[in-house]
């Protein structure tokens, strides 16, 4: 197939194939590739599934259809000041870009083993020149989506590993881990617990890293059994941290790999009539506004989330111009913020 601009464009299904596969007529596949609302749940499903099992691309009338000054943010909630400080980045850089942004959340999560794919359909209906992702978890039939419909994304903060290529912005959690670890070694600290966050995460694994190579650079013996995951939730961490408390020789300071979940630490402490930093000295990662808020004030591994958000944004309007940038992975650097929540050990 030729289009009229005189440029190959690859053979695939046309959506008669793709109606007749799913069982529906034309005019109901058409609905469900433009986004439309007016489709039953199940008839939606079978034709999404048949999209994504035939290959179905729209490339030619997607880039006809782009919206000039229009780009989509997906983030994972919007109920967390993690996803305000996000906001605050893009919008201000946008806003310096002349350009206008759609906010969505909650929309890359998947059921069962199939993509939600009907985020991606309104994506073209609404024309948008590119895409921010935060901390989203793309599957690879939702990379393959966007890769051939040429649609310009930067992801934020990435779940997993990227497939290579992609762009993606986040923070120097490695060092950042090493910064807390530090901190608390040199107030005299030996005895150092961390609670990460989810196992299989970029960002959590980095961080118990650089924590176990600031212990091993300090000659302190590494303990497994005071390495505990909380997935970030807080919750979680207060459990976490009642069992740190439960060993025989249980810690005297601990790294907590995300300031929500330093709340929960501060509850289990203060469960079993312990204080903060006498009793225990926790460090937390992230300085969202809640380091600040709590009671003592909590020292924290700061990274730069809006400035994150804001070089995303930054990256997108490049690569929409068509220029690619020279590396596809940009990190921003953290630095310790000290408050109140740490000090030297009780002999």
């Amino acid at each position: 197939m030729v289009r009229t601009d005189g440029a190959s464009v690859a053979a695939g299904p046309t959506l008669a194939v793709v109606a007749r596969e799913a069982g529906v007529s034309v005019p109901t596949a058409s609905k469900v590739v433009n986004g439309r609302e007016d489709v039953a749940p199940e008839t939606r499903r079978r034709v999404t599934e048949a999209l994504d099992r035939l290959g179905y691309v729209r490339r030619p009338r997607f880039e006809a259809a782009k919206t000039p000054g229009l780009v989509d943010l997906v983030v994972h909630s919007l109920d967390t000041s993690w996803s305000g400080a996000v906001l605050h980045g893009v919008e201000a850089a946008a806003h310096d870009a002349g350009l206008e942004v759609v906010v969505s959340a909650g929309l890359t999560r998947t059921r069962g083993a199939r993509p939600e794919r009907g985020w991606l359909d309104k994506l073209i209906a609404r024309g948008s020149s590119g895409v921010l992702f935060n901390l989203a978890e793309l599957t690879a039939s939702q990379y393959a989506w966007l890769e051939q419909h040429r649609i310009p994304f930067v992801m934020i903060d990435p779940v997993l590993e990227p497939p290579p290529g992609v762009v993606s912005v986040g923070a120097a959690n490695w060092q950042g881990g090493v910064t807390a670890t530090e901190h608390l070694l040199a107030l005299g600290h030996e005895r150092i617990a961390v609670i990460a966050g989810h196992q299989r995460k970029m960002c959590s694994t980095a961080r118990v890293a650089g924590y176990r190579s600031a212990l091993a650079s300090a000659g302190v013996r590494h303990r497994p059994e005071y390495v505990r995951h909380a997935g970030f939730d807080e919750g979680v961490a207060r459990c976490r941290m009642l069992e740190l408390l439960d060993l025989p020789e249980p810690p005297t300071a601990v790294f907590v790999c995300s300031d929500r979940m330093a709340l929960g630490v501060y509850e289990a402490l203060a469960e079993r009539d312990l204080t903060v930093p006498s009793d225990m000295s926790v460090v937390g990662f992230d300085d969202l506004p809640e380091a600040r808020w709590i009671s003592p004030a909590l020292t924290t591994v700061r990274q730069p989330l809006s400035e994150m958000a804001a070089t995303a944004l930054r990256l997108l309007v490049r690569m929409m111009d068509g220029d690619r940038p020279e590396s596809t992975r940009t990190e921003l650097s953290t630095r310790l913020v000290e408050r109140s929540s740490t000090a030297v050990p009780r002999v």
